[in-house]
C-alpha cells in the first residue's frame, strides 16, 4: 500500500491533491484551485472522512457529502472572516472545489470528476478503470463543492473483478490520462476510433497522444505498472514524471498515486 501526492513542479506551490491508502480503501481527490478557495483543504478533507465500508450507489453518496460539509464550511469560514474582503466573497460565493475517487478492498469503486480509478490484471492484461474515454478528458470535470448540492450526472460507481493477479491503483487525472492513454496506444488495434477521435479534438492531451504513438512498441505492463509499481517514494515518482515530461507523455499538475 501507498499514496504518493507530488505539488506542480515549481517553487513555492500548494499541492492541492490530497491522496489515502488504508486497509480498507484507497482514494484521491484533486483539489480545484480554479474556482473559490481552500481547495487542498477540501480535498485532503474528503479522503479524510470516508467510511471504511463502501459508498455503494448515489444515494448514499450524496448522504455521505451532506453528512461532513458543514464542520469544514464553518472552520474555513472562520479563516475566510480572519482574511476578509475579496477573499471571503469568494468562499461565500463559489466555496471549495474536488474531485473524488475512491476503491475500497472487495473493488467497489466510486468517482466524481476526472480522477480515475484502476485495477489491472497480469495474468489477463487487461485494464478495468472508472473513466469513460480518453476524449473526455479535455471536459471540465464535474466538482465536489463545499456548499452547493450535487449532481447526480458527475456519480459513476463500479465494482472490478479483483484477483490475486491484479493490481488496483488511483491517481488524480493527468497521470490518469496518461495510464489510460498509454494502454489504449499499446492496444491501438482495438482502440483505434477511440484514439483518432482523442487526437481529432486538437488539445494539449492530443499531443501527448502523437508523442506515445511516435514511440515504436509499448509494453504496458514493464513501461507503464511496473515502473509505477517501482515508485515507492515521492521522489522516485517525481523522478519518473519528469522523465514522462520529457518523453512529452504528460502535462503539468498536480500528480497522485495510490496503490491498494
Amino acid at each position: 500500500m501507498r499514496a504518493i501526492s507530488l505539488a506542480k513542479f515549481e517553487e513555492d506551490i500548494v499541492n492541492e491533491d490530497a491522496a489515502i491508502a488504508t486497509e480498507s480503501v484507497i482514494a484521491v481527490s484533486d483539489g480545484a484551485g480554479g474556482g473559490g478557495v481552500f481547495a487542498e483543504r477540501w480535498s485532503q478533507y474528503l479522503v479524510n472522512h470516508l467510511p471504511d465500508n463502501p459508498i455503494k450507489d448515489y444515494k448514499a453518496f450524496d448522504k455521505w457529502i451532506d453528512g461532513i460539509w458543514e464542520p469544514f464550511y464553518n472552520d474555513c469560514e472562520e479563516e475566510a472572516k480572519k482574511i476578509g474582503g475579496l477573499f471571503l466573497n469568494k468562499f461565500y460565493d463559489e466555496g471549495s472545489f474536488a474531485t473524488l475517487v475512491a476503491v475500497w478492498k472487495n473493488g467497489i469503486w466510486i468517482s466524481y470528476g476526472d480522477s480515475v480509478a484502476f485495477c489491472y490484471n497480469r495474468k489477463t492484461k487487461n485494464l478495468q478503470h472508472s473513466f469513460t474515454q480518453l476524449v473526455d478528458f479535455n471536459n471540465p470535470p464535474y466538482l465536489i463543492n463545499c456548499k452547493d448540492t450535487l449532481d447526480e450526472k458527475g456519480f459513476r460507481t463500479g465494482k472490478f473483478i479483483v484477483d490475486d493477479d491484479c493490481m488496483v491503483f488511483a491517481a488524480s487525472d493527468t497521470l490518469a490520462h496518461y495510464i489510460l492513454m498509454m494502454y489504449k496506444v499499446s492496444h491501438r488495434d482495438l482502440n483505434n476510433e477511440e484514439i483518432i477521435g482523442a487526437i481529432d479534438a486538437q488539445t494539449k492531451n492530443s499531443n501527448f497522444l502523437k508523442s506515445a504513438i511516435r514511440k515504436r512498441k509499448i509494453n504496458f505492463e514493464k513501461d507503464v505498472i511496473q515502473k509505477l509499481e517501482n515508485c515507492k517514494y515521492p521522489k522516485q515518482l517525481k523522478l519518473h514524471i519528469e522523465s514522462l515530461k520529457r518523453w512529452g507523455f504528460i502535462g503539468h499538475d498536480d500528480y497522485s498515486l495510490v496503490i491498494m
